[in-house]
């Protein structure tokens, strides 16, 4: 079970700009890396779905309600990306976007919601549309709820 505490504890990911992008985020409170020519990214910690150890990423992300919206692009790669598997498997998850950490639940958004979410989501970094062109997986759009 990921929490908001583990932000500060967890293993960056494999790919070293994520890495490095996630630590430069984190070392000034969410100050630097949270914006970049107005597309907005969040740091994401989910619990490895087999080792139990806390992971943290960088993910673009939009709102709606009072929700966070990622999508688990991997760059249209064939198979879902670690993280999403990981909050699949246990979906309590630590966020930190901006200067705001919170422990929230992850939630795969219905076929009703995934149309527009999908929508607003190309709207901020329209290379997830190339993306869905290159694998034969549906995308899946991830709210996070804040917990707190």
């Amino acid at each position: 079970m990921a929490i908001a505490e583990d932000l500060d504890r967890a293993t960056d990911s494999q790919w070293d700009w994520v890495a490095e992008h996630t630590r430069t985020y984190l070392a000034s409170g969410g100050t630097e890396g949270h914006e970049n020519n107005g597309v907005h990214t969040l740091v994401l910690v989910t619990t490895g779905r087999r080792t139990g150890t806390p992971r943290r990423t960088c993910l673009i992300y939009g709102t709606a309600g009072g929700e966070y919206v990622v999508v688990a692009s991997k760059g249209g790669a064939e198979e879902d990306p670690a993280w999403f598997m990981n909050l699949v498997a246990d979906p309590s998850v630590g966020v930190q976007a901006g200067t705001r950490r919170f422990t929230a639940r992850a939630r795969v958004a219905s076929p009703a919601e995934r149309t527009a979410l999908w929508a607003q989501m190309v709207d901020i970094f329209p290379l997830y549309d190339e993306y869905a062109r290159k694998t034969s997986r549906e995308i899946p759009v991830v709210l996070l709820t804040p917990l707190d």
